[in-house]
């Protein structure tokens, strides 16, 4: 009997949560809030924005490309002759 009892009051319990949750979710309050803080922050991000100060680009010819036939230490390199025993 207790058992029942038991598992009766979890089950109003559960049932009551989930109707007050939607219940608040569903409401026109909780819309209007939720609304006027989305358009809160976009207008706040606006602001933020405007106020950013601009950075300009300083990077112009900062990498030197190396021409690879001006090298003068050339050594030529092969795989296989590694490989191969001086025996």
């Amino acid at each position: 009997m207790l058992k029942e009892v038991k598992y009766f009051i979890f089950f109003t319990v559960i049932i009551l949560f989930i109707f007050f949750s939607v219940k608040f979710y569903i409401s026109d309050n909780n819309k209007k809030k939720t609304f006027r803080n989305l358009t809160l922050i976009d207008d706040n991000l606006n602001n933020y924005e405007t106020k950013l100060p601009k950075m300009f680009n300083d990077t112009d010819n900062i990498v030197k490309y190396l021409n690879n036939e001006d090298s003068s230490n050339k050594k030529k390199y092969s795989f296989w002759d590694l490989l191969k025993s001086d025996d």
